[in-house]
């Protein structure tokens, strides 16, 4: 187990029950999301965590493929699909590293609040391309410090160490962007609700 692992299993039960941060923001982007759903959709998620964005998509696709690293994460996400009933999500404790189905094989892609918790985003980002089938989505929500806090290349790995912060790997929105483009999608939607917040993008599968 990695000290990533580590951070959110132990943070899993008091994670699932903080509030939203700024809900008027998550219903646009879950409104956002399923105008480009449709019933017969396979989707993959990665770092999905307690599954709430899951459950709330499930209606609206075929199935969901929910991943994520942290078992404590995954026991919490289990436990709220069974208590709505929920049946068309399989959730999976992996990695966007580890999974072996062939390219090609979704047709969206969630990676919400999680590339910049992964030291390889950008491999990340071309694999995403490969997995998806041609006009496939991939839907990111990212926290690009790079824009606002550059210092925090400075201050994160000091929080890393003594566990009181998971990694955070700290690169701009411009960035982000050139990363997309250059594994071949076409960026179709892109909305950032302020200055200081996650950049929210619809990127497509040409």
């Amino acid at each position: 187990m990695n000290p990533s692992t580590k951070f959110w299993d132990k943070i899993a039960e008091r994670y699932s029950k903080q509030p939203i941060a700024d809900e008027a923001a998550y219903q646009k982007k879950l409104e956002v999301t399923q105008d480009y759903f449709n019933p017969d959709m396979e989707v993959l998620e990665i770092g999905c965590g307690t599954g709430s964005t899951a459950i709330i998509h499930a209606p609206y696709v075929k199935h969901i493929q929910a991943i994520d690293f942290s078992s404590k994460m995954l026991e919490i996400a289990k436990s709220k699909a069974e208590a709505q009933n929920i049946k068309n999500i399989t959730f999976e404790q992996s990695t966007i590293d580890n999974i072996t189905v062939e390219d090609e094989t979704y047709d969206a892609i969630l990676g919400l609040s999680i590339l910049h918790l992964l030291n390889n985003w950008e491999e990340v980002i071309i694999k995403v391309y490969k997995l998806l089938k041609p006009g496939g989505i991939f839907v990111t929500s990212t926290n690009c410090l790079g824009d606002t806090m550059k210092w925090f290349k400075i201050v994160g790995p000091i929080g890393k160490f003594f566990g009181l912060m998971p990694f955070v790997k700290v690169f701009t929105t411009k960035e982000l962007e050139n990363s997309l483009i250059n594994a071949g999608f076409n960026i179709d939607y892109q909305w950032q609700p302020s200055k200081d917040k996650a950049i929210f993008i619809v990127a497509k599968k040409a």
